[in-house]
């Protein structure tokens, strides 16, 4: 019953005010992406919702902020799952792997897409947002870079900078998300993901893999 949810005075209990952060993060990420971020208001995500504008003021004092912790929130989300993905791997190179592949399952997601494409589209007319997304860009990939400084330490990669080689393998894995979240259902032209992800570790295998 709404009594056991609010304290005296009306003010809702802490899991009922983390329901409304999560409800109201959930509903803005979902409108950023279907109607882009320069073309969403803050008077459309209530009406949307069904809460007040106030609701969302009390919490986020403008767009900005909003859109701020809708990131926020996904690359803490993103990092976990990259980070567990190598969790128990005693092979550098396999945990490179297994991290990779966590990388483009969630890449491969349209509604991921559909999102960050939003997101990027606005930060191509906002030095402040593009600065931020480099920011945000920089955190989410940590665990990778990680895994292939190890892969790199234990003499499975090529020397150098383990944040570049990162970026050759997200430049492969991300043409692959492309073809897999662009082809249209039930098409047979596009080779099964899986498939397209191993031919994209392979070529990054042979560009910057120590011959064994």
């Amino acid at each position: 019953m709404e009594t056991h949810a609010r304290k005296a005075g009306g003010r809702p209990t802490r899991e009922r005010a983390a329901g409304i952060d999560d409800l109201l993060l959930d509903g803005a990420r979902s409108l950023f992406g279907r109607k882009g971020v320069a073309a969403t208001s803050v008077d459309e995500i209530a009406i949307d919702l069904g809460i007040s504008k106030h609701t969302i003021y009390r919490r986020y004092p403008n767009k900005g902020a909003l859109l701020e912790a809708v990131v926020e929130r996904d690359i803490r989300q993103f990092k976990t799952a990259l980070t567990s993905a190598a969790t128990g791997i005693a092979d550098p190179l396999e945990a490179v792997r297994r991290t990779a592949l966590r990388y483009f399952e969630i890449g491969s997601s349209r509604d991921y897409a559909a999102f960050y494409l939003s997101v990027s589209a606005e930060a191509a007319f906002s030095p402040a947002l593009r600065h931020r997304l480099a920011a945000w860009s920089e955190t989410t990939l940590a665990p990778l870079v990680d895994v292939i400084a190890s892969a790199q330490a234990a003499g499975l990669l090529l020397p150098g900078d383990p944040a570049a080689t990162c970026e050759i393998l997200v430049d492969l894995l991300e043409g692959a998300n492309n073809r897999v979240r662009l082809r249209a259902d039930g098409a047979s032209d596009v080779p099964e993901p899986d498939k397209l992800f191993e031919a994209r570790w392979t070529i990054f295998l042979r560009a910057c893999g120590r011959a064994s």
